[in-house]
């Protein structure tokens, strides 16, 4: 760093950046699931952990509801 610049001077300021930031998660996935989004990834250059969130993005923008129907068991 040069010596001419006096960082003791600058005033401080809030990150504009900070709200849009990622919250690290671990979770499990399917070893086909991750195959899948890395096979995506390396065909668009985009990372597999940003496909995989810019996924479950547009599910979050699209109010995207999962529909499960469980097999009932027999007794």
């Amino acid at each position: 760093m040069k010596a001419e610049y006096d960082l003791s001077t600058m005033k401080s300021r809030k990150n504009p950046y900070a709200s849009k930031l990622k919250t690290p998660v671990s979770m499990r996935l399917s070893a086909d699931v991750v195959e899948y989004f890395k096979a995506m990834a390396e065909d668009s250059g985009v990372p597999y952990q940003s496909l995989i969130n810019l996924y479950l993005r547009d599910c979050v923008a699209q109010h995207r509801k999962v529909k499960i129907d469980w097999p009932r068991a027999v007794a």
